[in-house]
């Protein structure tokens, strides 16, 4: 079928998946809440994110995590906005950090207070820094296949964007189709053209939402393109504050069982994963967006 033999998951729900919570979620339940993550064999977890606490008011709470966290915490990627939100990663030792930009002019200004050719002089002092302190450095681009405010993105701008945050010196370009609205064509059609722009495959991640149910199906369509590495947030958890029409990240239990069935490696426990998603809806008083959560959780009941 001409699909990879692993898959990495890249586990976004204590940070994306929490940021947009309305209710506080606190610092005990979040840091239960990666340990569970890491314990049910996500080789990846994004904690936290080190933005200004008045702007993602959830997260405020970041330095104190990551104490919580200790070692355990350090090889933890967190996301930084700025020279700021490096700095304090940096003070606790640290040693993956990702920067979030945008492909549009609106979100751009909206999400970073920036126009979209002012987010490189802001994020290049940070890329730089970090990876002289010996940092690997991830790099988000967002609104990659619409913009609630911009409508569809043309690809060759998308690919202008992704290869000049890229080039500033992360190790992984990550995709996201942040309101959701991408087809599977599309998916295909977007990656070939950032390999033909000189990427590697292997330098590339997707970051579906399933606002329109297309998630996995354009999951499985950049599978057959050949991108080994996919965002997911367990539970399905997440939005963008800054983008009403930005509803659920891919459920990481959703993808897991996509993935078993077609053979794929990924390494994690699915029960233990449906367990700690169906706890942390209890948590947050409400059914877990995720049809795996919901169909496994009612067939113990």
């Amino acid at each position: 079928m001409n699909l990879p033999e692993h898959v990495t998951i890249y586990e976004v729900g204590p940070r994306d998946g929490l940021q947009n919570e309305k209710s506080m979620v606190p610092v005990d339940v979040k840091e239960q809440f990666v340990r569970r993550l890491l314990a049910a064999g996500l080789p990846v977890v994004e904690a936290t994110s080190f933005v200004h606490p008045r702007w993602v008011p959830q997260l405020a709470d970041a330095e104190e995590l990551m104490t919580r966290l200790g070692a355990d915490g350090n090889d933890l990627p967190v996301l930084v906005p700025n020279e700021r939100g490096l700095d304090r990663a940096l003070e606790l030792g640290l040693r993956h950090v990702a920067i979030f930009g945008s492909a549009t002019e609106t979100f751009a200004q909206k999400n970073l207070n920036r126009s979209l050719d002012e987010q490189f002089a802001m994020f290049e002092p940070t890329v730089t820094r970090a990876r002289d302190a010996g940092l690997d450095v991830r790099a988000y681009v967002s609104m990659c296949f619409g913009d609630p405010w911009e409508g569809a993105v043309p690809v060759e701008q998308v690919v202008g964007v992704g290869k000049r945050l890229f080039d500033l010196g992360a190790s992984q370009l990550s995709l996201g189709d942040t309101i959701g609205v991408g087809t599977a064509g599309q998916v295909t059609e977007l990656i070939e053209a950032f390999v033909a722009a000189g990427m590697a495959k292997d330098d590339l991640a997707m970051h579906f939402h399933d606002t329109y149910g297309q998630a996995l199906a354009n999951t499985y369509s950049a599978l057959q393109s050949g991108i080994t590495t996919f965002d997911a947030s367990a539970g399905g958890l997440g939005g963008c504050p800054y983008a009403k029409s930005a509803t659920g990240n891919l459920a990481t239990e959703d993808l897991v069982w996509m993935l078993t069935g077609l053979g794929i490696q990924h390494g994690v426990d699915l029960d233990a994963l449906v367990a700690t998603s169906a706890w942390m809806a209890g948590e947050l008083g409400r059914p877990s967006p995720s049809a795996v959560v919901r169909a496994l959780s009612q067939s113990e009941v």
